[in-house]
């Protein structure tokens, strides 16, 4: 089960990634920071419960970040 959560948490990443390098989405977009902080925040949770500390590393900043993406998206929309 835990290899299926994986595979969702890195396919929504790489469709973000994807859907930018195609100039399908912006970067800066709320869809590609939300997709971003899923599948990042997924792989994260499943690093800390195998203890491979690098990748909680690597996860962790990656999903912080795109929360802190995702809400200065929201400060300035609400502007």
């Amino acid at each position: 089960m835990d290899q299926i959560v994986q595979i969702i948490g890195a396919l929504l990443i790489l469709s973000a990634f994807a859907a930018v390098q195609f100039e399908r989405m912006r970067p800066d977009s709320r869809l590609y920071l939300t997709l971003n902080l899923a599948g990042s925040a997924i792989l994260a949770v499943l690093a800390v419960v195998s203890g491979q500390w690098g990748f909680v590393l690597l996860e962790g900043v990656w999903a912080i970040v795109s929360a802190w993406g995702l809400a200065t998206a929201a400060r300035s929309s609400s502007a």
